[in-house]
């Protein structure tokens, strides 16, 4: 019992932080804020965490115009994640026992799927479109399979697969280019999302096409709620197995038989904070014309919806650990009164130690990927081939224009495509 106290002291990026690495990222100072990151690599993140200060850094690497950078990353994180899979069966059964902090960092689904656009938007930028096309092929791989595996929640992601429709096409792969819209268009109507409609003029292979990518806000961050439960809840909580995860354990059972319960206890758990942003969408300006951005993916929806699914699986970890803690501290109790006496005071104040220090330890797994933005926004344009500016017309919520971002001398190759990315976080 006392690793479990102990194990439960792990920590988290705090919430300060985040809070500094996303001002940075709100004045566009990209890079600042990922070596911000890098600089904390230690201190908020650890080995255990590897991971998600990947995930934190390659995003913001990416957003500064680093490609080769990011992409070193993110295809380290990936491999990561894959191995994370041979460990997820037994590390999920551990944690009943320890802080959720304890273990390793797990990668959302939805986080994995944006690896892959990633990696794929960082090749692209290098004009480098066939190991585009290896990013986009393992992005089908693994939604096809998530889609196999589970029934309900995130089981696929209409953005990705569009990109990875898109990609598909410029590789030349056009079958798979036609399976991975038909996915998307799909997975947009499941969600509920609006299917985007975009035209593509006869005889689209005269002209060039600029596909613009517009990354907008910044995601909800999770941080700690506490709330003091009696008892009763806890127990039922606990009692109360998640379904396909987790079984009642025997000490739980006992516990309740042998009524070792006090009256309250306060436990700490997830919470998301809507984080502020005033560029919520754009258009395409190319010579005077302009062309409309369309909503591709709605990033928090996806983070909101992960934490929906988990917090049932946390709760009953959280009650668990709450019971299992109680129960140590009437054993300290019992234990020195068997040595010293029931008169002797050491037990009581054994007991409260314990009860204390659990209490103490106990801390909500805030974790998560939180360099992403909110939304996402897409353009195709169709224009004739040759050197362009193309600037992007930043609107607030009222529709706006409050800020411009010009790609120079963008070369558009007729009958092919230039794909662009811009990220606005404030």
């Amino acid at each position: 019992m006392c690793g479990v106290l102990i194990c439960s002291a792990c920590g988290a990026p705090s919430l300060r932080y985040k809070y500094e690495v996303n001002e940075l990222a709100a004045q566009g100072k990209f890079e600042r804020a990922a070596n911000l990151v890098e600089s904390k690599h230690k201190h908020m993140y650890g080995k255990r965490d590897t991971l998600l200060y990947e995930l934190d850094r390659a995003s913001l690497l990416h957003d500064a115009g680093q490609y080769p950078q990011s992409d070193t990353l993110l295809a380290d994180a990936q491999q990561r994640i894959t191995d994370s899979y041979t460990k997820s069966i037994s590390a999920s059964a551990s944690r009943v026992l320890v802080n959720d902090l304890a273990t390793p960092y797990y990668a959302a689904d939805y986080e994995t799927a944006l690896t892959f656009f990633y990696r794929a938007m960082n090749f692209l930028r290098q004009n480098d479109v066939d190991s585009a096309g290896v990013e986009a092929r393992k992005a089908v791989f693994f939604l096809d399979h998530l889609r196999g595996d589970k029934k309900k929640g995130y089981t696929d992601d209409p953005f990705v697969q569009y990109m990875a429709s898109l990609i598909f096409e410029s590789t030349g792969d056009l079958s798979d280019a036609r399976i991975a819209r038909q996915n998307a268009l799909n997975a947009y109507k499941k969600r509920g999302w609006a299917v985007p409609q975009f035209s593509v003029p006869a005889h689209a292979e005269n002209y060039g096409e600029v596909i613009l990518v517009h990354s907008v806000g910044q995601v909800p961050l999770k941080k700690s709620q506490t709330v003091q439960l009696a008892w009763n809840h806890i127990l039922a909580v606990a009692n109360s197995p998640v379904e396909n995860e987790y079984t009642v354990s025997p000490e739980v059972q006992n516990a309740i038989s042998a009524g070792l319960m006090g009256s309250a206890i306060t436990v700490a758990y997830p919470v998301l904070e809507t984080q502020p942003y005033y560029i919520t969408s754009s258009t395409v300006q190319i010579a005077g014309q302009r062309y409309p951005m369309q909503p591709m993916s709605y990033v928090s929806e996806l983070v909101t919806q992960d934490l929906e699914e988990k917090l049932p699986g946390m709760w009953f970890r959280v009650a668990t650990r709450a019971v299992l803690r109680r129960i140590a501290a009437v054993q300290a109790r019992h234990a020195l009164e068997r040595d010293q006496g029931k008169d002797n005071s050491l037990g009581w104040l054994a007991e409260m130690v314990v009860d204390i220090f659990g209490a103490a330890v106990e801390k909500a797994d805030t974790r998560q990927w939180f360099t992403l933005p909110a939304s996402i926004y897409m353009a195709r344009v169709f224009i004739e081939p040759g050197v362009q500016d193309i600037q992007l017309l930043l609107k607030d919520r009222n529709g706006n224009i409050i800020g411009t971002h010009t790609f120079e001398n963008i070369q558009v190759p007729r009958g092919g495509r230039v794909f662009l990315h811009y990220r606005s976080a404030y």
